[in-house]
């Protein structure tokens, strides 16, 4: 399997994200509008992107070096009892991401914060919830 370079660039754009978002933090006086998040949003993704890619580019060079537990990493990829633990605690995880989620929100509506604010959570919670009605109903039908 060719492995690209696209890794590296990822980890690039990352890096620049991430100065990006700490410079324009530390030099903005007075921000308005949109340009007081914007810096906060790209120290944040250029942080977990670059995290990705460091973990990704370390995982490549440790298989390198190590082709035995290359082929043990492979292996255990490809496991079908680690697919299922994986679902699992995906499925343990968006069970208690619902409970969360709505408690937050409803804490927001008490504290009587902007409806700006609260609906973009609102909708996005009844996004989960719709997507997971719509993937139970298909998989009822298939089974």
């Amino acid at each position: 399997m060719k492995k690209t370079n696209s890794i590296y660039y990822l980890t690039v754009v990352a890096l620049v994200l991430l100065a990006g978002g700490l410079y324009f933090i530390k030099t903005n006086e007075d921000p308005q509008g949109l340009l007081r998040l914007l810096p906060y949003i790209c120290f944040g993704l250029g942080c977990s992107i670059f995290g990705h890619g460091m973990g990704e580019i370390l995982v490549r060079f440790a298989m390198k070096n190590n082709p035995i537990a290359a082929k043990k990493l492979e292996i255990d990829k490809k496991d079908e009892r680690n697919f299922a633990i994986a679902n699992q605690a995906k499925a343990k995880a968006y069970d208690m991401m619902v409970i969360v989620f709505g408690a937050l929100i409803l804490a927001f509506a008490l504290m009587d914060i902007d409806l700006i604010v609260l609906l973009p959570l609102v909708f996005a919670y009844m996004f989960f919830l719709g997507y997971n009605s719509y993937y139970r109903l298909k998989y009822y039908k298939e089974m």
